[in-house]
Formats: C-alpha cells, structure tokens, sequence
C-alpha cells in the first residue's frame, strides 16, 4: 500500500523489498487454498514459538505470509476494523491523531464496498470488500443457533454496533482473493518511480550516527546496498520489523552486546509487548449437504467445484471457511466484547495441518483482549535465522479464565438447534467436559494463536516505546515502522483491516513532511 500512494505522484521514487517470492500462484487467487497455503513453505514463512508454559509445553504455530501482500496473501480475508474503543485508548496511551475519529477516515479510504454504504462505509478505494459469494447454509444455521442462544444478528460488524452474530465480509473481488498487493500494487506495476524487489532478504539497516540511510539485502546470492534519499521505512510486520531492528542494533542495549551487535541506539520496548489472540477450536463431526472436509463425496465434487469457480466465482473454491462468526461480552456490565466467534463448516484441527477424515463445522474461540505479554528476540545475529517468538499465551490466569467462558458458550451454541437438529459427535471429548479444571486442561491441550501477533515496536511516548505518532522510531532519524507492531494494543477482531488502515495513515503522514 505504501508503495502505492507514495509512488503516486511521480516526484517520489520508491523501491519496495520482500523476502519472499512473486505473489503470481493461482493458489494465491482461490480463497478455499488457505487450507493448502497454511501448510505450505513457499508462500508461508511457518514460525514456531518457543515451548509455552501455559500451553503444556507445546510449541505454538505462527504462519506468516512471505510473498508480496505479506498475510494478506494467505489469510482468511476476513475484514473486521474493531472496535471504537481500541483506537481511543491508542489516542489516550499518549498517540495524538490515532482515536477512532482520526483513523475512520483511513479506513474508509481504503475500501471499496460492493453491499454496505452510509457513513461506516465506502465505494471505490483500492480494496474490494464484499460478501460470500455462496456461503454454507451452514453458516446461516450458526447464525441462528447464535440467536436462539440470546445473541443477536448482526449483519455488519463494521457498523454502528459490533456486538451479535453473522456473516463476516470479506476481501474478495467476484469470488478473488483481494490481498494488499492485489489492491494496490498490481495496477501500478508499471510507475516509473516504484521498483519492486522479490526474493531479496533485508539483512541489516544502514546507519551513519543516529541516522538510517538504507538497508542490506541479499539477492541471488549477493549482498546489496540501497540507500535512501529520504526516508526508509519498515513494514516486515510484528516478527520481522523488532527482528530487523535488532539486527540492525536497535534494540535492548545488554541483548544485543550478548549477541556481539553493536548497539546503534538502545530501545528496550524493541519486539517486547507482543499480544497475540489466543484460540481454541471446537469440532463437530456430522454427515450433511453443505459441511466440507476430507471425504469421498467432497472429492467427488471438487472437478464440479472447480469448474463453477473458474466460470462463476463462487461455489466451495470461494469460501474462506471461517465464513461466519460473532463478538460477545462475558464480563459483567456493558462495554465492548471480549470474545470473538468464528464458524466454519468444516472440521479444522492443528491449524488444518494434521488431516481430519470425515465432514463437520467447527466453532473458533478467542479471547480479543488478552493480558499476557510476550516477546521477540534475535535467535542469533544470522539474518536468516528465524527470530525467538514468545508470546507467553495464557500466562495471566484472566486469559484462561475468559477462554473458558468462552468455551462453555461456544459449545452452547453447537448444542443448540439447528447446529444441534440431529446427531453429530464431538471431537477430543467436548461434550463430557464438565467442570472449570477439566475445560483449562482441554483449554492448555489445544489452543493456539489466531494469527494475530502485534505491538512489538509499540508506538507511544513511554521508555518503552518504539516509535511516536509519527511512526518514527524515537531517538532515530531517517526511519518509520508502519505494520501491526506499532499497535499499542490488540484491536477487537482481525487485524489486516487495521493494518491496511496503519498504512494508508503513513502515508499521508509522510507525504504530509
């Protein structure tokens, strides 16, 4: 997005770098390939985190996307700003300009709406957001059993109200994955003033004093040196951008000299404060029209299925399988919800990477506002070495807590009519969970990340923030971070919306210099 809008004029020359390859898959353009993509090393950077303690011990899964549109290529597409009250609290932590007034405008820059208009909404911004094509009534049944539960329907959560249950909208163009490159960089390929760079891997930034001046890629083998008249800005997202900072020796001063980095300038906020949403996922195995998954009638269906995506765009290739959901309050009195619902008419286990045989629907938990805290440190001073990621998931006992309640209240929906119509089998045992300890232990089995990571180059005006509201990274000239690790906190839901909104916001706050 970046790239775009400062290239625009013409009078900017700019060069973008990913790591990762060209985003010119077909897999990359069917939104059903999320389940292949997932698994995949090409397009998928596959991080693991160190073993959780509250996870039992286990290593969580961290996909992140490597090509160009980064997560936006291999994610569920689902489009969710959050909700008001997050960007306020940005605004009152010490972020003038980032309150929820400030930062709708960006948003709505951004999106081109093909159902939804009024003053939530907008008509011809770069990135097509649209409804399901041909949704599961299976998605429909959830929404239903949501509201025969006490929730309401809510046909837009980027509306007036986030609260209730319904289909969620997407990032789609006549049934098309619409990514970040998609939108915005595909059109402009061809500017005079943008140079795009694949498979070049950022090793260091360039520095003379307090001053960043460019960075150190290798391509083909071969260590280059761009330089930048202006300004270099960081967008590798809430793993690479703290990680590239510290390879670069900005960062904790004692971390880096234990690495043998020399320090450039001391931040000790750099890749601390990480926040994911942590998630659990209830399944249900049941035989219907409608439920997707690995069994012989899916199989025999699929050359149909290709057939009337490739002249349609609809049809099970369209779907992003977490095609309903909904946002609820647990907590005692009113406010924002804390627990987020995502409903997929299929069954998903481990990420959809270990194969589960049969059809059914699942039903995702997560938590929106965790209070854990984790990090991301340098696993050595290797560029291509994976960084240490340690979200330290359920390390506050109020995380576990909420996960339960919201357990017991997504099991509660499964339960009901018409999820619950006729006999269906739950998966691990979900159903003879009875008490608070025996859920939390199911709870430390199995729950993992929702692919959220954020907040590990905090922007605020504290010790330990990264960077200002000006997204400059204090004590340093010459550089902005501008991606999900700049959020001072989690938002309320799915974050490539808001990261879009980071972007768009850069931008006019370079271009405004």
């Amino acid at each position: 997005m970046l790239a775009n809008r400062l290239s625009a004029s013409g009078e900017h020359r700019v060069c973008l770098v990913e790591a990762g390859p060209p985003d010119d898959s077909p897999l990359l353009r069917i939104p059903a390939a999320l389940a292949v993509l997932v698994r995949g090393t090409r397009y998928n950077w596959q991080f693991q985190t160190v073993p959780q303690p509250g996870l039992d011990g286990r290593c969580g899964f961290q996909p992140r996307g490597r090509t160009l549109g980064g997560c936006s290529a291999i994610n569920a597409m689902i489009y969710i700003r959050g909700h008001p009250n997050d960007y306020d609290r940005w605004a009152g932590a010490g972020n003038p300009g980032w309150a929820w007034s400030d930062v709708l405008p960006y948003f709505l820059r951004a999106e081109d709406n093909l159902e939804f208009a009024g003053p939530w909404h907008a008509r011809g911004g770069p990135l097509s957001v649209a409804s399901l094509r041909s949704p599961s009534p299976w998605s429909h049944r959830f929404v239903e059993a949501a509201r025969n539960c006490g929730i309401p329907a809510n046909a837009d959560f980027n509306g007036s109200q986030q609260l209730g249950a319904g289909l969620y909208q997407v990032t789609q163009a006549a049934g098309r994955r619409c990514s970040a490159a998609t939108a915005y960089l595909r059109p402009v390929r061809h500017r005079p003033s943008l140079t795009v760079l694949t498979d070049a891997h950022a090793s260091r930034l360039l520095s003379h004093g307090r001053r960043v001046y460019g960075v150190e890629v290798f391509k083909d083998n071969t260590r280059h040196r761009l330089t930048a008249r202006r300004e270099v800005i960081l967008c590798a997202g809430a793993f690479g951008s703290p990680q590239l900072l510290l390879l670069s020796g900005i960062g904790p001063g004692p971390q880096l000299q234990a690495l043998g980095i020399e320090v450039t300038a001391d931040l000790p906020g750099v890749g601390q404060h990480l926040q994911d949403h942590i998630d659990y996922t209830l399944n249900w195995r049941r035989r219907a029209a409608g439920l997707h998954g690995l069994a012989v009638g899916t199989v025999l269906r699929m050359p149909g299925e290709l057939w009337r995506y490739l002249r349609h765009g609809d049809g099970l290739l369209a779907s992003n399988f977490a095609e309903a959901g909904a946002f609820l309050r647990c907590s005692a009195g009113a406010g924002p919800p804390d627990l987020q619902l995502h409903f997929a008419p299929a069954l998903i286990v481990d990420h959809n990477r270990r194969p589960v045989f049969g059809q059914g629907f699942s039903i995702h938990v997560c938590v929106l506002q965790p209070a854990s805290r984790g990090e991301v440190r340098l696993a050595s001073p290797d560029p291509r070495a994976a960084p240490v990621i340690d979200p330290r998931f359920l390390d506050d006992e109020r995380d576990l807590a909420m996960l339960v309640a919201g357990f017991r209240l997504a099991r509660r929906i499964g339960a009901t009519p018409p999820l619950a119509a006729t006999a269906r089998e739950s998966l691990h045992g979900l159903d003879n969970l009875d008490t608070d300890e025996a859920i939390a232990a199911e709870l430390r089995r199995r729950a993992d990340t929702l692919y959220h990571p954020v907040g590990t180059c905090r922007m605020g005006s504290g010790a330990d923030a990264v960077v200002d509201a000006q997204l400059k990274v204090h004590g340093l000239a010459g550089l902005r971070v501008a991606d999900a690790s700049i959020m001072p906190n989690l938002i309320r839901g799915n974050t490539n919306a808001p990261t879009l909104m980071i972007a768009e916001k850069a931008a006019a706050l370079i271009l405004a210099n």
